[in-house]
């Protein structure tokens, strides 16, 4: 399973070998160490949990100090974990760099995406919005919700007006443009969620087959 953890630094484009613009993510990955082997006899699932980003001391608390110490590795700032179905491939203390991604390949990315705030429903739901003339006073209100006497009430999950944006969003089946190994830099092409030095996740796709 390749995974890596990565920060998002902004778009650019580039040109094929056909001449052709394509426009690509610039996606920063550090080195990240292996902190922690998951089993399924002791966690009830086969995963790896990994760290990137080295920290000073006094910015990490104590349980995840002795974590660290445990594990005998630098003090990260970012962990986060991925499945596998053999975790015995890798070893606590080992190095995973962008090296294990090509150009060609194709990747899944998870990112958070923008918050927007509270925003209404032809925003957040692309609602049609009411008729402007003829004195109408209904212009970008919900309308009406009701479902009469039955069942009396308004469903739960209802769109409506609300929070917007500032969730966990993936992009799938992303094609890997180039790699620079001195820079730690990934090109993926097209888009993917969060504002610039966002976290994001980079993994192996699971519809790349397909």
């Amino acid at each position: 399973m390749k995974y890596m953890i990565g920060r998002k630094l902004g778009m650019t484009q580039l040109f094929n070998e056909n001449g052709e613009v394509v426009p690509v993510t610039v996606i920063e990955a550090e080195p990240q160490i292996v902190i922690q082997k998951k089993t399924v006899e002791r966690d009830g699932y086969n995963g790896v949990q990994v760290g990137s980003g080295n920290v000073k001391e006094h910015r990490v608390n104590k349980p995840l100090k002795g974590h660290f110490d445990k594990a005998g590795v630098d003090y990260k700032k970012v962990i986060r974990e991925f499945r596998c179905e053999n975790p015995d491939e890798y070893n606590v203390g080992d190095e995973l760099k962008v090296d294990m991604f090509a150009a060609g390949d194709k990747v899944d990315v998870t990112g958070t995406s923008k918050g927007k705030g509270t925003a209404g429903v032809i925003k957040r739901h692309g609602f049609a919005r009411g008729r402007e003339t003829h004195g109408s006073k209904f212009h970008r209100m919900p309308g009406g919700m009701g479902a009469a006497s039955d069942p009396g009430k308004v469903w739960k999950g209802h769109r409506m007006a609300g929070k917007m944006g500032h969730e966990r969003v993936t992009v799938q089946n992303l094609e890997v443009i180039r790699v620079d190994v001195e820079t730690n830099v990934i090109l993926v092409k097209g888009a993917i969620p969060g504002p610039k030095k966002g976290i994001v996740e980079i993994r192996e796709s699971v519809k790349a087959g397909k």
